[in-house]
């Protein structure tokens, strides 16, 4: 592709983009594909020649975009937001253009330089203390495995690195609340922990993790042999954005000496307003902490912003020196392939600084606010509706309820089954698109309000959407 046509089609694609971020509501945002719907229309096999870029896009318009979920419509409410904006695009556009691979400081130094920078603008954003030192992962999933592998050497002395798993001694142990996310199992599968050595902790009445029962399964770990390992609280877990109690929790994983990692990936974001910052009282007793700015600032993804207080353990797990890496630079710089398990990193930082820069402190603060006032208004309306019932505290941008008829007295499952009927009717319309979860066995839909074009308009669309739906009206009918 010569530079004339690259142009031509360049131009072509970033209006097709910006008209599709201005009017992403005229697409049902939920795809109505059917499984195998997509590929059935896809060749088989690549193509022998060359074929036209014209073709190309016809196909993307005619077969792609049918199979697509709409993240960026301004009524999805569905999960958690991955959202992103426009300087986000331009600053992904410009990290593709160059083609960088951000593994040596001497590969780019300005990829290494910029990250160090945005790192330490987010620290101050969300005033983390000093000592935290940064690095972006592509995602939470791969910065909590980071965390898990650091607390694993330095619980072993970094033995399970030099001989594997072969050391006497109990099975080492991972804690996490009931609620926790699922990257914790994962992570402690793929770090060699094993799934039975994950201890699910209890959770309070707001879904936080319970610090008394975390000494608990601590002490009762100890006395039957084992060796206490690492604890991963969680700052907004995922059903539905309950904030664990930092403090308490460190001062836990200090007395027993356990690694404390501290999950925060959407919720994270809300710190940067002086009046949340409150959701990480604590974290200055953290090992390490991770937070997704492609959740909920605006930054597309993949980009989540990993901090570790002990950069020198981080090294230690991750660093291979192989003749064909070392530069004589090395003394004086950063080498970010050795802060995590990828050794080719992508220039993501590069729409980071676009999007802090292009926002300002204010202007994100003002987005966030604005989310979190539009779920402050959703949970009135249900709280008013006698037929529908809070399922959770709402302290951020996520509103866990359910429909319960007034006067019903319907089982669980009955219930389980008219929300399920609900969320699916809702769904279907293309009109919004929410999830469901389950708080304490009790099944809920989640309403999650992140999305950078969403209005109050959507948001009361979305509520009327529900009050109308034929499960609502024809239990009143």
């Amino acid at each position: 592709m010569d530079a004339r046509e690259f142009k031509r089609f360049g131009y072509e694609c970033i209006d097709w983009i910006a008209d599709y971020l201005e009017h992403a509501d005229r697409y049902p945002v939920l795809s109505r594909a059917a499984p195998g719907g997509i590929r059935g229309r896809l060749a088989e096999e690549s193509p022998e020649r060359g074929e036209p870029m014209e073709d190309i896009l016809a196909d993307f318009h005619d077969i792609v975009l049918p199979g697509i979920t709409h993240w960026q419509h301004p009524r999805f409410f569905a999960y958690f937001p991955a959202t992103t904006s426009g300087p986000s695009i331009l600053g992904e556009l410009l990290s593709a253009g160059l083609g960088v691979n951000a593994m040596l400081w001497q590969t780019s130094p300005a990829a290494t330089e910029l990250e160090e920078t945005v790192m330490g603008w987010l620290a101050g954003l969300l005033g983390l203390p000093e000592g935290f030192k940064g690095v972006i992962q592509d995602t939470a999933s791969t910065a909590t495995l980071c965390a898990l592998l650091c607390a694993r050497e330095r619980a072993t002395d970094f033995g399970v690195n030099e001989n594997g798993f072969l050391q006497g001694g109990g099975a080492l142990r991972v804690y996490t609340s009931t609620e926790g996310h699922s990257s914790v199992a994962k992570g402690a599968r793929i770090a060699g922990f094993g799934a039975r050595n994950v201890v699910s902790v209890n959770v309070d009445g707001s879904y936080a993790m319970d610090p008394a029962d975390l000494k608990r399964c601590i002490e009762r770990d100890l006395a039957a042999g084992h060796r206490p390992c690492c604890v991963v609280a969680t700052v907004g877990t995922t059903s539905s954005t309950a904030i664990d109690p930092l403090g308490m929790i460190g001062e836990v994983a200090g007395r027993h000496g356990l690694w404390f990692h501290v999950d925060a990936a959407l919720a994270g974001s809300a710190a940067i307003l002086p009046e949340k910052r409150w959701i990480l009282d604590g974290v200055e007793r953290a090992d390490s902490f991770v937070f997704n700015p492609h959740k909920w600032l605006f930054t597309n993804f993949d980009c989540s912003a990993f901090f570790c207080r002990h950069p020198d353990i981080l090294t230690s797990v991750f660093a291979i020196q192989p003749e064909y890496l070392r530069t004589d630079l090395d003394p004086q710089v950063v080498n970010f392939r050795d802060w995590g398990i990828q050794l080719g990193r992508r220039f993501r930082a590069l729409k980071l600084w676009f999007v802090l820069r292009y926002y300002g402190r204010d202007g994100l603060r003002e987005l966030l606010r604005a989310h979190i006032g539009l779920a402050e208004e959703f949970l009135t309306w249900v709280e008013r509706n006698p037929d529908f019932e809070l399922m959770a505290p709402v302290p951020l941008n996520t509103v866990c309820f359910r429909f319960n008829p007034e006067g019903s007295s319907l089982s669980e499952e009955r219930l389980e089954e008219l929300n399920g009927n609900l969320m699916n009717e809702v769904n279907a319309s293309g009109r919004i698109f929410i999830t469901h979860t389950k708080l304490g066995g009790r099944f809920c839909l989640r309403m999650s309000i992140g999305q950078l074009r969403t209005t109050k308009r959507d948001v009361a669309e979305a509520w009327e959407i529900l009050e109308k739906s034929t499960v609502v009206q024809g239990w009143k009918g």
